[in-house]
C-alpha cells in the first residue's frame, strides 16, 4: 500500500521473497530445458520434436495473452501493479510448470514400475498432478501474502494472483501437450487429429481450468488476508487448497477413466465444469462490487470533512471510475482516482487491524495518501 515508506522489515522480507521467486524460476528453467531442448534432442527425432515445439508455442502463447486480459479487465478497483502480475505468471509458467513437469514424470514412472501403465497414469496424473501442480501455483499467492504484503490487500488480489500464475503454468503445459500430439502426428504420419482435439479440449473449451483450480486457493489466501480470527488464517488457504486439488484429480480422474474405457467420460464432466465456472465468475462480479461497497464506507467520512465531493466518491467507487476520470479530467483525473482507492483500502486495514488488535503500516498511509488527494484535487480545480 503506497503512501508511507517501507519498514526495514518490509525490505527484508521483500527481499527474501525476490531471492526466493529466482531460485524457483531458475531452478524450474532447467527442468524445463531439460523436457524441451536436451531431452528431445538424445532422439533420433530431435528436428521433429523441436519443431513441434515451435508451432506449439504459436498456438498457445498468443492464446494465453489474449486470456490475461480478462483477469486485468475484472480487477477494476485496486490492479496490482504490472511487476507483481508478471512475477506470478513467469512463477507459474517457469518454477511451477517446471518442478511439477519434474516431479509427476518421476511419480508417473514409479506408478508404472510398480502397477504397469494404468498404475503410472493413476499416481502421475490423478494423484501427484493436483497436489503438485495446485501446490507449486499456490505458492505464487502465498509468496505475494507472506513477502508483499502491501500487494496483497484481500480476497480479489488472491485470485487474480492465482489466476495469472495458472495461466502461466498452463500455457507452458499447452506448449507440451501441444507439441507432443504435432510430434506424434508427424513421426506416425497420423497427420494433425491429434493436436486438433488437444487445441480444442485445452485451449477452447477449458482454458479456464487450471486458473479455476489456483484461483480457489487463491480465494482462501484472500480469506486469510482479510481475517481477524487466527484459525482462519491457517483454515482457509488449507482448505481451499484442498478444494482445488479435489476438482482437479477429479478432471483428470474422468480422463484418464476415458483412456482405459475408451469411453469420452470427460464430455460429461465438461458440462459440471461450466456449471462451475459461471457460478464461480458469478462469485467473483459479487467480491469486485463488494470491493466498490468496502471502498465506499471507508471514504464516506472524507466527504463529511470535505476532502472528496460526492460526485468524487462516486468516480472512485465506481468500477470504471479509472476510465471516466482519464477521459474527464485526464491523467492527473486518474491519478486522484489510484489515490483515493487507495486511500480507501488503507482505511479498510487500519479497521481491520484495530479489530484484531495488530498493527499494520496502513495507518501511517492514511495521512500521506489523504494529502496527496487534497492536493490533487486543488489541482484539478485550477485546471492544472
Amino acid at each position: 500500500m503506497p503512501g508511507a515508506p517501507k519498514t526495514s522489515s518490509e525490505k527484508t522480507a521483500a527481499w527474501i521473497g525476490i531471492t526466493l521467486w529466482a531460485l524457483g524460476c531458475l531452478f524450474g528453467l532447467i527442468f524445463l530445458s531439460w523436457m524441451f531442448l536436451i531431452s528431445p534432442l538424445m532422439t533420433p527425432y530431435a528436428g521433429e520434436i523441436i519443431k513441434a515445439e515451435i508451432i506449439a508455442a504459436m498456438f498457445a502463447v498468443p492464446a494465453c495473452l489474449v486470456y490475461m486480459t480478462v483477469p486485468w479487465i475484472v480487477d477494476r478497483f485496486d490492479p496490482e501493479p504490472w511487476w507483481a502480475l508478471a512475477m506470478a505468471f513467469l512463477w507459474g509458467a517457469l518454477a511451477a510448470a517446471g518442478f511439477a513437469g519434474l516431479i509427476n514424470t518421476i511419480a508417473g514412472a514409479i506408478g508404472e514400475g510398480v502397477a504397469g501403465k494404468g498404475g503410472g497414469d493413476f499416481l502421475g496424473a490423478v494423484i501427484s498432478a493436483p497436489l503438485v501442480e495446485e501446490g507449486f501455483k499456490g505458492m505464487a499467492v502465498l509468496g505475494m501474502f507472506w513477502f508483499m504484503r502491501r500487494e496483497f490487500d484481500g480476497v480479489v488480489d488472491g485470485m487474480i494472483y492465482g489466476v495469472f500464475a495458472a495461466l502461466g503454468f498452463a500455457m507452458t503445459e499447452n506448449v507440451l501437450y501441444y507439441s507432443s500430439a504435432i510430434a506424434k502426428g508427424s513421426v506416425t504420419g497420423a497427420g494433425m487429429g491429434e493436436f486438433t482435439f488437444q487445441f480444442v479440449m485445452r485451449g477452447i473449451l477449458k482454458p479456464w481450468g487450471h486458473p479455476l483450480y489456483t484461483a480457489i486457493t487463491g480465494l482462501g489466501v484472500g480469506l486469510a488476508r482479510e481475517t481477524t480470527k487466527g484459525w482462519v488464517k491457517w483454515a482457509a488457504p488449507i482448505g481451499f487448497y484442498f478444494i482445488a486439488v479435489s476438482m482437479h484429480a477429479m478432471w483428470n480422474f474422468t480422463s484418464v477413466l476415458s483412456g482405459w474405457t475408451g469411453v469420452p467420460l470427460f464430455f460429461f464432466l465438461l458440462i459440471m465444469y461450466f456449471i462451475v465456472l459461471i457460478c464461480f465468475m458469478i462469485m467473483v462480479f459479487w467480491l469486485v462490487a463488494r470491493e466498490g461497497k468496502t471502498l465506499r464506507a471507508n471514504l464516506q467520512d472524507e466527504v463529511l470533512m470535505g476532502n472528496m465531493t460526492a460526485e468524487d466518491l462516486d468516480l472512485i467507487c465506481s468500477p470504471f471510475g479509472r476510465l471516466k476520470a482519464r477521459m474527464s479530467k485526464g491523467a492527473k483525473g486518474h491519478k486522484m482516482v489510484m489515490v483515493g482507492i487507495r486511500l480507501g483500502m488503507a482505511k479498510w486495514h487500519a479497521a481491520r487491524a484495530m479489530k484484531g488488535q495488530k498493527q499494520t503500516v496502513s495507518i501511517q498511509s492514511i495521512v500521506p495518501l489523504r494529502q496527496e488527494l487534497i492536493a490533487l484535487r486543488q489541482e484539478l480545480a485550477r485546471g492544472y
